[in-house]
């Protein structure tokens, strides 16, 4: 008997800025993701579970009692409130719970109101192996809730894809469309694995992905969804820089978009933070890879000439949270920052 969709049952993925019950993190641990630099990351780090952990549950995956004591210290010393924390023993290959966390998905009417999406993953077109024990996360957690799970049994990641909860996915062929993906399908095919497992009606595609960017273009670094009708996107002010025409072609192409009901995106340019180079390497910092929390929108900040500036931008989208910017230039040495590093679990 083939098992029914997720759109066939009611199901579908809830906006970020919707409520969440909690949100999902894997504790760092895997020094070659920040080479020479993981120690430097915790202080941050745990000052981002303090901001979550004052309006939601924080439940993170830790590998043993051990890291489990390491990361409590950590956080309580960060002011965190316990209360809101909560451990489980799953063990990671990394950090990156938008990529490697469970998919919830919704449905109001359903004697289970709440299931998962188990992806397949595959660190980013193999580039990180092992990845076997992030490849399960989503189905211990099920398990662990007693809820449904799904396999699609193909390759996806939280970070490439970005929803308005009205039905619309917003996502990037330079990711979704890459080889080292799902090379079997295309475009056509890609789409309606979006509709019938994450309960979509439309997608929405954007080319460019940033630079340095080793995920080859997740959305979650260049165009975010603040409401259902409105979209913030990131632009190169500097017409020299590698970005800019990358982020000219995404605009463009954003302006031309129209949601189901036919209106027109609302379009909120932000800047880009000034390059960073570490180790002749330019790493991909972004301001769009905040995370929306119940309370407060979390903002990576690097010590550029635009963190204030970006700061009050995103703001203005989020009338009813307090924006908070937290220095990222450690962590964004290990390529992501605190969206790519947390998953939200909606209230329902």
């Amino acid at each position: 008997m083939t098992q029914s969709t997720p759109r066939e049952l009611g199901y579908y993925f809830p906006a970020e800025f919707e409520q969440h019950e909690a949100t999902w993190l894997s504790w760092p641990h895997k020094e070659a993701s920040w080479p020479g630099k993981i120690d430097t990351i915790y202080p941050n780090y745990s000052l981002f579970i303090k901001y979550l952990s004052q309006s939601e549950k924080v439940r993170i995956n830790v590998g043993s009692e051990d890291m489990k004591n390491f990361a409590l210290e950590h956080i309580t010393k960060a002011g965190a409130n316990l209360q809101n924390v909560e451990f489980f023993l799953h063990p990671t290959n990394d950090a990156w719970c938008r990529d490697h966390g469970p998919a919830f998905l919704i449905n109001p009417n359903a004697a289970q109101k709440k299931a998962i999406v188990d992806w397949g993953y595959n660190a980013w077109g193999g580039k990180y192996p092992p990845f076997d024990l992030d490849d399960v996360i989503p189905t211990l957690i099920g398990k662990h809730f007693n809820l449904p799970v799904f396999y699609p049994g193909i390759v996806m990641e939280g970070g490439s894809v970005e929803f308005n909860g009205q039905g619309t996915v917003l996502t990037s062929t330079c990711c979704l469309l890459n080889e080292n993906r799902n090379p079997h399908l295309n475009q056509e095919q890609v789409e309606q694995f979006l509709y019938d497992y994450y309960g979509m009606k439309q997608v929405l595609w954007v080319d460019e992905g940033i630079v340095g960017d080793d995920t080859d273009g997740h959305i979650d670094d260049t165009v975010r969804f603040v409401n259902e009708d409105t979209v913030i996107t990131v632009i190169e002010e500097n017409k020299a820089d590698e970005n800019y025409g990358l982020l000219q072609h995404n605009l463009k192409q954003l302006q031309q978009m129209r949601l189901l009901n036919g209106k027109q995106l609302n379009i909120v340019e932000l800047p880009m933070p000034d390059e960073i180079v570490y180790e002749d390497q330019r790493l991909p910092a972004s301001y769009a890879n905040f995370y929306i929390a119940n309370k407060y929108v979390i903002v990576p900040v690097f010590n550029s000439k635009n963190d204030d500036k970006a700061l009050q931008i995103i703001a203005s989208c989020f009338p009813g949270r307090e924006v908070v910017g937290i220095d990222s230039v450690d962590i964004i040495w290990g390529l992501g920052s605190f969206h790519c590093l947390s998953q939200q679990e909606p209230l329902i």
